[in-house]
């Protein structure tokens, strides 16, 4: 999470654009710009590691 909060804090900052922070950070603007939007809806708690595993499971009884 500490890289998240980094990048947010950057992009923030506004003097440098998000393309280039996420060059510097080295993930896609896809990645980018989900982490910036996660935290403009949740705040801080929207940087959390969320889990991949789906929520429910279609072959369940």
């Amino acid at each position: 999470m500490d890289e998240k909060v980094k990048f947010i804090a950057a992009v923030c900052d506004g003097s440098v654009s998000i393309t280039s922070l996420c060059e510097t950070f080295g993930i896609s603007r896809k990645t980018g710009y989900k982490w910036l939007n996660r935290y403009r809806q949740e705040g801080p708690n929207g940087l959390l590691d969320r889990s991949k595993s789906p929520h429910t499971n279609p072959n369940r009884v």
